[in-house]
């Protein structure tokens, strides 16, 4: 893998880490109203929800910015993302909506590049493959 390969991937992996990052930071500001939220979509347990929200947006948003355990990282993600698109954008009647799911699954398209290709360069696993090995 080159220098630009290795800053791209890198870039990518801190672009798609962040927006998990901070919604996970966003929720430990407010607990009460991401439980809240949680429950106006007519899920069980939104304080399990809300504990799985912030593993998976802190604890694994944080290993894939970092590229530690990336795959994992960003098979948790996506799965995770994929549940809430089908949970929070399920109104497919409103434009926005079709919007915000789209975004989702386009996160997960982002994250399964991780997947197949490893975390590239400049990463804690040394952009090896953990999943996939050749």
């Amino acid at each position: 893998m080159n220098v630009r390969q290795r800053w791209i991937s890198l870039l990518g992996r801190v672009l798609l880490s962040l927006v998990f990052i901070v919604s996970g930071v966003a929720k430990v500001m407010d607990p009460a109203g991401t439980m809240a939220y949680i429950a106006s979509a007519h899920l069980p347990f939104p304080q399990l929800a809300y504990a799985v929200a912030l593993v998976v947006e802190l604890g694994l948003g944080i290993a894939l910015l970092v590229g530690f355990r990336a795959q994992l990282a960003a098979a948790g993600i996506a799965l995770f993302t994929f549940v809430t698109a089908l949970a929070f954008h399920n109104n497919m009647a409103d434009p926005v909506q079709v919007i915000m799911f789209l975004k989702n699954i386009t996160i997960i398209g982002g994250l399964l590049i991780v997947i197949a290709f490893g975390p590239g360069g400049y990463s804690v696993d040394g952009g090896k493959r953990i999943i996939l090995p050749e």
